[in-house]
């Protein structure tokens, strides 16, 4: 890596699912990160409008530089993980869904290395299996502002049950992440997920000036 790099590292979970309403979430819990500890949420509605729920204009300007959205929301985003059952609760959102048992796919990936698992290599080489597997997923890419970025898998659960409201508006059930969303260059999964992640930023160098 050149002097004139910097990379960027979050460790979390990344949620996905769709809703009978046609608004599919992208939930991310980042317990560790260069910007402290936070969550925020991705929506698209039906109609392909693309908002940004984020706890703080620092994480906010980090994201919106890196993903596009038509709409930005500050407000407090809290994630409350456990085994049976995740809650979400942002701005208009408010969001509970149960995680299944790791996938086929998520107990491999949950035996590789942990340093080979979460490097951008790793992710590198993942990319063509992970377009295979999972149509619309990308595992590395182009990112805003001329940055690029590597989503290291280390698990994968499917989301069994989940229920939402936007605005006390009830999105209807569950249901598949179709469309995908169109946040950054690529998608989550078809099939609602939470996905164990490390993901990896690294900045342009017109940013390191």
């Amino acid at each position: 890596m050149r002097a004139t790099t910097r990379r960027m590292r979050f460790d979390g979970w990344i949620a996905g699912l769709g809703t009978d309403s046609g608004v599919r979430l992208v939930v991310g819990h980042w317990p560790v990160s260069p910007l402290g500890a936070f969550a925020d949420v991705m929506a698209e509605r039906a109609d392909g409008h693309r908002v940004l729920l984020a706890p703080s204009e620092r994480v906010a300007e980090f994201v919106a530089a890196t993903y596009r959205f038509d709409e930005i929301v500050i407000c407090p985003v809290a994630v409350e993980p456990a085994h049976e059952r995740w809650t979400v609760a942002a701005g208009p959102l408010r969001l509970a869904f149960d995680p299944g048992r790791s996938t086929a796919l998520g107990r491999l990936l949950r035996m590789v290395p942990d340093r080979l698992a979460s490097s951008p290599g790793w992710a590198g080489l993942c990319d063509v299996p992970a377009r295979l597997l999972m149509p619309g997923v990308r595992t590395r890419g182009s990112a805003g502002r001329g940055r690029r970025e590597w989503y290291a898998a280390r698990d994968l659960r499917t989301i069994t049950a989940a229920r939402a409201t936007w605005e006390g508006r009830d999105l209807g059930a569950l249901t598949a992440v179709d469309p995908p969303v169109r946040f950054g260059f690529g998608s989550v999964p078809r099939r609602p997920s939470l996905t164990r992640v490390v993901t990896t930023v690294e900045l342009a160098t017109t940013e390191l000036h």
